[in-house]
C-alpha cells in the first residue's frame, strides 16, 4: 500500500481517527529515504523497508504497533568481509490527538509519523561489532589474508617494528647474570 505523503514514513489514519474500537492493519513496503545507522553496520539508502502496521482508535489518540523488517550492510569486525545483517523489530506508540505534556508522539493532518519510531528502534537493533560467522578468525597479522585455520605458534610472530626492543631484552639477560656491584659506605 502506497503511502499518499511524500514522507514514506507516514501512515494516513483517517479510517481509525476518533473512532473508538476501530482498528485497521496496513502493509507498507518503500526504499530507505535515508541512512539508518553510523556505526559498521547500517541500513542504506534505499534499502527495502517493510512495515506491517496496526492502527487502533482510542478515546486519547491511536495505538501504533508495527513490525518492521530490513535487511543491514556491516562489515565483519576481524577479517573485514562484508556481511548482511536481516534486522526484524516491533514497536509499540500512542499518538495522542492534541498536545499534551506526557506524551511524545501527535496525530498530524490525519496522519502519524513513525519516521523516529522506525529509526530509533532499527538503530538499536544493529550489532556494535557484527560477525560474518562465529568462528571467524580474522586476518593473518603478516599477510593480511583472511584465516581460514588458526595460526600455529611454533613461532611467535615478532612485528618487525619492536625488533629494536629485542636486542635491549638480550642485554638485560645478560647484565641480570653478572652479579651486582657491592655498594661502598
Amino acid at each position: 500500500m502506497k503511502t499518499s505523503s511524500s514522507n514514506p514514513y507516514h501512515v494516513n489514519v483517517f479510517d481509525v481517527s476518533q473512532r473508538i474500537g476501530e482498528d485497521r492493519e496496513k502493509h507498507l513496503e518503500f526504499p530507505a529515504p535515508h541512512r539508518l545507522g553510523e556505526g559498521v553496520a547500517s541500513v542504506l539508502e534505499g534499502t527495502t523497508i517493510v512495515m506491517d502496521v496496526r492502527l487502533e482508535g482510542l478515546h486519547d489518540g491511536i495505538l501504533v504497533s508495527a513490525e518492521v523488517e530490513t535487511t543491514a550492510e556491516a562489515e565483519c569486525v576481524r577479517c573485514l568481509d562484508q556481511v548482511m545483517v536481516p534486522v526484524e523489530v516491533e514497536f509499540q506508540e500512542l499518538f495522542a490527538y492534541s498536545a499534551t505534556e506526557e506524551l511524545e508522539f501527535f496525530v498530524h493532518d490525519n496522519h502519524v509519523d513513525c519516521e523516529q519510531l522506525v529509526r530509533d528502534a532499527v538503530v538499536l537493533e544493529l550489532p556494535f561489532q557484527p560477525l560474518c560467522d562465529e568462528d571467524c578468525l580474522g586476518l593473518d597479522p603478516e599477510t593480511g589474508d583472511k584465516l581460514m585455520e588458526p595460526r600455529s605458534n611454533d613461532s611467535p610472530y615478532i612485528d618487525p617494528r619492536w625488533a629494536a626492543l629485542e636486542a635491549l631484552a638480550s642485554d638485560d639477560t645478560t647484565t641480570a647474570s653478572k652479579p651486582a656491584a657491592k655498594k661502598r659506605k
